[in-house]
């Protein structure tokens, strides 16, 4: 049973409910804490459209002294609604959450193998009542507006950041120092660069400057002309946004299909995290509503990139064979990739929610399975007949739940391991995109 599917808790229920895996000691009904990535400004968003729907009254924001903290509160049936929003880095949301004192763990990174057997005997975070993606961000890498650089690999961004190469003249721009400016070792920001971009062979040079916000990093290489940095997309502001390659893959930068498809290489998921059944009812009704059409409304708001799928028609660059173009030619991608859990070939948490959004999609746009094409990849495999079955089987995988979610008899077909977006062995090869065909 999907966790997002159950029926949205009424507002009325909600005053009723009864928060007991709260701290006693709390003044507030709800505690979400962790990353600034998501509470800086998507968080609040949140809080803000869910206590809306619980009164016609203004929602009202407070400081609470504390630097990246705020309390959303309004007065619905004679009784007051508080949450506090705390942003202060993915890893103290996880000690808050273990605790017991915050209901949500928000995180701009997936739980770690050691945090989740910490509390392994109260809930399970990577079950799919415990994991909630609510929205895909692009890891973007930033420089000055100045700067004649357009594109870059992760390789040349690890080399970078590790003070390798220190001159943008190095790299065909100006005669001019690289400043470093990276986020701090609590944020889930930092995390998802260090495994992505720095990985195992580079480590972050020590003249780089740390910050606790995306937004002040971002405006203070705005500043700099030759400065390079990294921050969620949401906080790109004015920086100008450079495209990214991984491997042999084209470069690509961070759009609506790239970064919604994940791939873009720099994408992450972020995350809501709770207890499983431990999960305060509030929280869980906060959930509901940001998994939803109307909270993913808001995610596409606030900056990030929503998960309601839309459909786009891709711009394809040389690299793309010419039989795949006459495939593709009569349809749309839809902003949805299908991705399956590591080691694993059953599909992982988002894309289990992901097959009712395509669902609701076709409803909404009154279209039937019919219209649909999956196509299905296999990361380098040792010859094409291999790659070939893989990736037929991958799309049949899908096809299967699909039917299951009621978009049944959807066509399929595999591409091998052509067209991969990342390194050999890189895990987001090995995909099943969805496409509809043109009215």
């Amino acid at each position: 049973m999907l966790g997002s599917l159950r029926k949205p808790l009424s507002p009325r229920h909600i005053l009723l409910i009864s928060l007991t895996w709260l701290s006693p000691a709390s003044a507030f009904d709800l505690e979400i804490h962790g990353s600034n990535t998501v509470g800086a400004t998507l968080a609040p968003m949140l809080v803000t459209g869910h206590l809306q729907q619980m009164s016609e009254r203004e929602v009202r924001s407070r400081a609470t002294g504390q630097e990246n903290e705020q309390v959303l509160s309004v007065r619905a049936n004679g009784k007051s609604v508080s949450v506090l929003v705390a942003a202060h880095g993915s890893s103290t949301g996880f000690r808050t959450l273990a605790s017991g004192q915050a209901g949500v763990w928000a995180s701009s990174r997936p739980v770690r193998p050691g945090e989740a057997d910490q509390v392994r005997q109260q809930a399970d975070l990577t079950a799919l009542e415990s994991e909630h993606v609510i929205a895909i961000d692009g890891l973007a890498i930033l420089v000055h507006p100045s700067n004649r650089i357009n594109q870059l690999s992760i390789d040349t961004i690890g080399q970078i950041f590790a003070g390798k190469i220190g001159n943008w003249s190095q790299l065909g721009g100006e005669n001019l120092p690289i400043n470093l400016y990276a986020r701090d070792d609590r944020s889930g920001t930092w995390d998802t660069f260090k495994s992505l971009v720095l990985g195992k062979t580079f480590q972050l040079d020590d003249s780089a400057r740390r910050y606790e916000s995306n937004d002040q990093l971002s405006d203070d290489v705005s500043n700099d002309p030759g400065g390079i940095g990294f921050s969620g997309l949401a906080s790109v502001r004015g920086s100008k946004l450079l495209a990214v390659s991984d491997g042999n893959a084209p470069a690509l930068s961070p759009n609506q299909l790239t970064v919604a498809s994940e791939d873009y290489p720099l994408s992450r998921r972020l995350y809501l995290y709770t207890m499983g059944e431990r999960t305060p009812e509030h929280a869980r009704a906060l959930i509901e509503f940001s998994l939803g059409a109307e909270g993913q409304a808001l995610v596409a708001e606030s900056g990030f990139i929503s998960q309601n799928p839309i459909a786009v028609k891709p711009r394809f660059d040389d690299s793309v064979p010419e039989s795949f173009r006459r495939l593709t030619q009569n349809y749309e991608r839809l902003t949805v990739n299908f991705r399956f859990a590591e080691g694993r070939t059953k599909l992982d948490n988002k894309a289990q929610r992901d097959l009712l959004r395509i669902k609701h999609f076709l409803d909404q746009h009154e279209r039937s399975s019919s219209d649909l094409l999956l196509i299905g990849f296999a990361d380098t495999q040792s010859n094409e007949l291999r790659a070939q079955m893989i990736s037929e089987l991958r799309a049949l995988s899908v096809r299967r739940a699909l039917a299951q979610a009621g978009a049944a008899n959807v066509a399929y077909t595999g591409y091998g391991h052509f067209m991969p977006i990342g390194g050999s062995g890189d895990q987001r090869n090995g995909r099943v995109e969805v496409w509809i065909k043109i009215r």
